[in-house]
Parts: structure tokens; sequence; C-alpha cells
């Protein structure tokens, strides 16, 4: 099972990562975000429902996702533009998306000020 792992994370705790990785230490799919505040966000509700819908749907065009939420195209590309941005989806040769991951594990700590 292919998981992606989405963290509020420092900038130090970043490079550490990098540096395991090019160490050849392995670290697993992880998407970093500055602040719960961004992590929310990229991740609407209806981002979650769309990577919901992706979700072990292999290669599919912007139109066949906004088919399958029963919303309009521009409303669904707006979304997947933020999701290809953020690491979430992927493009193919083909012209389609893809969302690569089986499931989503999303981890953060908040703290008192």
């Amino acid at each position: 099972m292919k998981r992606v792992t989405l963290e509020v994370a420092s900038r130090n705790s970043v490079a550490r990562r990098f540096r395991n990785a090019m160490a050849g230490k392995p670290q697993g799919a992880q998407i970093s975000f500055e602040s719960p505040a961004l992590l929310t966000k990229v991740l609407s509700g209806r981002r979650w429902e769309l990577l919901k819908i992706m979700t072990g749907a292999g290669p599919v065009t912007i139109r066949e996702v906004a088919r399958r939420m029963k919303r309009d195209v521009k409303g669904v590309h707006t979304d997947v533009h933020s999701l290809l941005v953020a690491g979430l989806l992927r493009k193919t040769g083909e012209g389609k998306i893809v969302f690569p991951f089986d499931e989503i594990h999303v981890e953060f700590t908040v703290r008192a000020a």
C-alpha cells in the first residue's frame, strides 16, 4: 500500500529529512506544510472529496472527475491545479491526472502559544 503523509513541519525538519534521504535513508512519501492553516487551506472539504474519488481510480480526465463529483469543470480544474502544485496529484503523458497513493495520513500537533 502506497501512503503519503501530510505534515506540518519546520524548515529544519524538512532539511533534516532531505539530508537523510540524500544519505540513502528511506523517508517515505511526505508532503510538508508550514502551518496547520496552510494545510487546511490547500486541502479544503471539496479537495478532500476529490482525492477520495480519485483514490484507486487510476488516470482520469478533469472532466471525468467533475462528472463523478457532480461539479462544474472549471471549479474542479481550480482544485486539481492546487493539488498538483501541492504534490498530491500528478499529470500523465496523456493529459490525465492521477492520485498516486492508496491512502493519506495527516500528522501535526497544535501547542499552546
